[in-house]
C-alpha cells in the first residue's frame, strides 16, 4: 500500500493564515515567489509544521503558522470607497479603515465597485474566501437596485431569461419590484456570480440605468440594519455555522475574537430564506 501524503498543500497552508486567497497563492507559486525548505516551491507541494516557508524571500514565522484563529466580519461599505489595498487615484480604501486581524490579513469575499455600497464580507481565511467566490458552490448574492426609467415586464423577463454581455450570457435568478416613486423604481435581484459591474451592465443591456446599487445579502449572510455605513461587526455563532455549511467546510479551526466590538447586534435577525423574506421589504434607506 502506497504511503499517504503528509501535510497540507502549500497554497492551503498559506491561505489558512490569511496570506491571500488560494488562487492568488497558486499564482505566486507559479511565479516562483514561494520557497519550501530552501527550494522553489511547485504546485502540489505539501508542508508540515517543521517546514520552512518563504514568500518573496521573507520567512513565514512559526507563530503565524501556529495561530489558526479564523475571523469573518461584515462591513457596510459606503459609496466612494474602493476594495483594493491601495489606489493610485488616492481614493479611500476599505482596508485602510479596518485594523488587520491578529493573524493574517483581511481578504475580501468578492468586490463592490466604487459606486456600489452594502455588504462586504472579509476574512483572514483564504480557503473560506476562495470557496465563497467559486462558482462550484453556487453562492447567490442579493442586491437592492434603484433603476431610472421605465421598466416593463418584458425587460424583467429578459433579465431572468438571459442577456448577452461582451463576456457572455448573464441572468438574474429572480427580479422583484420593491417600490419607488416617479422615474426611479427599486428592485431586488439575485445573482449567482460576481463579474465586474455585472448588475449594472445587465440593466443597461435592456435599456435601463442603475442609479443606486446596494448588496444586501451574500449567501446566508444578510446585511445587519444595525451596521451603518462604514461600520462592521463580527459574524455571530449562527452566521458562522451557516457560512461554513454553505461551502462544505468543517469547524476545524478556532474562531478568534477581535478586540473592538462592531456595531450592536439586531435581536430580530431574519433566518430561513433571506431572499423570500426580503423581496417584500421596502427599499433600503440612504445609509
Amino acid at each position: 500500500m502506497a504511503n499517504q501524503p503528509t501535510g497540507e498543500r502549500l497554497q492551503k497552508v498559506l491561505a489558512n493564515i490569511g496570506m491571500g486567497s488560494r488562487r492568488e497563492i497558486e499564482q505566486w507559486i507559479r511565479d516562483g515567489r514561494v520557497r519550501l525548505n530552501g527550494k522553489q516551491a511547485e504546485l502540489g507541494d505539501r508542508a508540515v509544521a517543521e517546514d520552512r516557508i518563504e514568500v518573496d524571500g521573507r520567512p513565514v514565522g512559526d507563530k503565524k503558522l501556529r495561530n489558526r484563529d479564523r475571523f469573518v466580519i461584515m462591513y457596510n461599505k459606503p459609496e466612494g470607497e474602493v476594495v483594493t489595498r491601495s489606489d493610485p487615484e488616492g481614493r479611500r480604501t476599505v482596508f485602510k479603515k479596518l485594523r488587520n486581524p491578529p493573524n493574517g490579513r483581511w481578504i475580501s469575499v468578492g468586490r463592490l465597485d466604487v459606486n456600489s455600497a452594502g455588504l462586504l464580507l472579509l476574512t483572514n481565511d483564504g480557503e473560506l474566501a476562495n470557496r465563497l467566490m467559486h462558482p462550484k458552490y453556487e453562492i447567490d448574492r442579493e442586491y437592492a437596485v434603484r433603476v431610472h426609467g421605465e421598466v416593463t415586464n418584458a425587460m424583467t423577463k429578459q433579465l431572468v431569461t438571459g442577456v448577452e454581455l461582451e463576456d457572455g450570457t448573464a441572468r438574474f435568478e429572480d427580479v422583484v419590484a420593491s417600490g419607488g416613486e416617479g422615474s426611479n423604481k427599486w428592485f431586488h435581484v439575485v445573482l449567482m456570480e460576481g463579474k465586474k459591474r455585472e448588475v449594472r451592465r445587465m440593466w443597461e443591456a435592456v435599456g435601463a440605468m442603475v442609479s443606486r446599487l446596494k448588496r444586501v445579502r451574500y449567501g446566508p449572510i444578510i446585511l445587519d440594519s444595525a451596521v451603518k455605513n462604514g461600520q462592521w461587526r463580527e459574524l455571530d455563532k449562527e452566521e458562522r455555522k451557516q457560512l461554513l455549511e454553505a461551502v462544505g467546510m468543517k469547524a476545524d479551526r478556532p474562531w478568534g475574537k477581535l478586540d473592538r466590538p462592531g456595531a450592536r447586534l439586531r435581536k430580530d435577525k431574519v433566518h430561513g430564506s433571506p431572499w423570500r423574506q426580503r423581496s417584500s421589504k421596502k427599499p433600503p434607506s440612504s445609509e
